[in-house]
């Protein structure tokens, strides 16, 4: 059988920036500083207040903002706290049938910042946790999400706990030992779509993964075998039930898959399910200048483990308005658009918004994408006016942000500054911005302009 815990941890150890293909360092930083700008906006959220208020004060020298309020905590707690406010509003990244940097990013600048490593040594931690998270994906060939399991919350903890190890600077053996320990910390329902509980499934996998590194790094112990063993991980999690476990070559290292499935970024705040429709719905509306009261029905087809996700038909929440076919093209309808603004309580309240709620109708199809495991190959969208007429936008395989379809810097940024100036002044966001871009050539982490007070981050 496989030696994949071994492996993993050999591959996690003994990775060096210099080694990593520059197309994987840009995809890291797009990771990275995408993630940190949604954080800022996500900070002041409800479920991120609460989290923030069970953890206490840290006075010591390794202490990390909170961003980008600047309190200082314990790097686990800031992790937590940085990583709930990272998947809050479902505006970060996805890529791995996930949400990788969710997961990776608040656990790296909390390590990171604690032990004042550079930022190409953030990059590659980010790249070891990101490459180990899509191996074990890779070897599964079920999906996750249809056994109820979500893989940010399970594979993002093997993932953080790798990347941390990787900063501690362990060796092999302590590294596969913080993997078994994040292996018995993973878990997270899809049952909790649409509640705070979601975000806190990517602040509790960045927590898991520090803490399991400083555990070993002390001496704690797990199964070397974790990943591998007939009760292990892979088996425990595998809605096939017969993960690839007999393969001899898993290429870490040669075989660098974030070259592949890179980092999808969000252009919407919703669930990325809803994407396509959006992008076919928004072209539908402002191409045929389509007002709600000449739409009598809107079609989707989209993939069935995407319809899944969405269980909130009627939503009346932001947050259960997040996992809504049937409010993502009925905002895109009625406000031609669907942003921070459209998920708002009030708004998916609104009389106007929420009586087209009702036209949407979402048939499935079971077939999948290889680039993008649980999407359909495309989303189709169709609207049926009250005259009979019947419009069809051309059928969306990729999202605009995705991988194959990528934002520019310009794009980037405009999304990072509309997110960061909400606690931010624009000069300090736009000088943010630009470090992140330039992360890899960081002496040290402490000099990113994380939080509000410019003199914090200097500490």
């Amino acid at each position: 059988m496989l030696e994949l815990t071994k492996k993993a941890a050999d591959f996690a150890s003994a990775i060096r920036f210099s080694a990593i293909p520059e197309r994987c360092v840009e995809a890291a930083r797009v990771g990275i500083a995408d993630c940190v700008g949604v954080m800022i906006a996500g900070a002041s959220e409800e479920a991120v207040r609460i989290v923030a208020s069970m953890v206490p004060d840290y006075t010591g020298k390794d202490a990390v903002p909170a961003v980008p309020g600047g309190r200082r905590l314990c790097a686990p707690d800031a992790a937590l706290v940085n990583g709930v406010a990272a998947h809050v509003l479902d505006y970060d990244d996805v890529a791995l049938a996930g949400h990788p940097s969710a997961a990776l990013v608040p656990a790296v600048l909390a390590e990171g910042w604690a032990l004042g490593r550079s930022g190409a040594d953030v990059v590659a931690a980010y790249v070891a946790g990101y490459e180990i998270w899509a191996l074990l994906e890779a070897l599964e060939p079920g999906l996750l999400h249809e056994r109820g399991f979500h893989p940010t919350a399970v594979l993002g903890t093997i993932a953080a706990s790798a990347a941390c190890a990787r900063l501690q600077g362990l060796d092999a053996e302590k590294t596969a030992h913080a993997i078994a320990i994040g292996a018995s910390m993973a878990s997270g329902l899809v049952a909790n779509f649409g509640t705070m509980t979601k975000s806190y499934h990517a602040g509790r996998a960045a927590q898991s993964g520090a803490l399991a590194a400083r555990l070993a790094k002390q001496g704690f112990t797990g199964s070397t075998d974790v990943l591998e063993h007939r009760t292990g991980f892979m088996l425990a999690h595998s809605p096939s039930s017969s993960p690839r476990l007999g393969a001899d070559d898993i290429t870490l290292g040669v075989h660098w898959r974030l070259l592949d499935s890179g980092i999808n970024v969000k252009r919407y705040p919703t669930c990325y399910a809803t994407h396509r429709s959006i992008d076919a719905m928004i072209d539908l509306v402002r191409g045929h200048d389509l007002k709600p009261a000449a739409v009598k029905e809107i079609r989707v087809r989209t993939g069935r483990t995407q319809k899944l996700m969405l269980r909130n038909s009627s939503p009346k929440t932001g947050l259960e308005a997040k996992f809504s076919m049937e409010f993502a093209l009925s905002s895109a309808l009625v406000a031609r658009r669907v942003g921070l603004s459209e998920l708002t309580d009030a708004f998916v309240r609104r009389p106007d918004v929420a009586a087209n709620f009702a036209k949407v109708s979402c048939t499935v199809t079971d077939e999948s994408m290889a680039e993008f495991p649980g999407l359909a190959p495309d989303d189709r969208v169709s609207v049926m006016l009250t005259n009979g007429e019947v419009i069809e936008q051309e059928p969306v395989a990729f999202a605009k942000g995705s991988w194959q379809r990528q934002l520019t810097r310009e794009e980037l940024e405009e999304k990072f500054l509309d997110c960061a100036t909400r606690s931010l002044d624009r000069d300090h966001a736009a000088q943010l911005f630009a470090q992140l871009w330039s992360i890899a050539k960081l002496p040290s982490l402490r000099d990113l302009a994380l939080t509000q007070k410019r003199e914090l981050a200097k500490k």
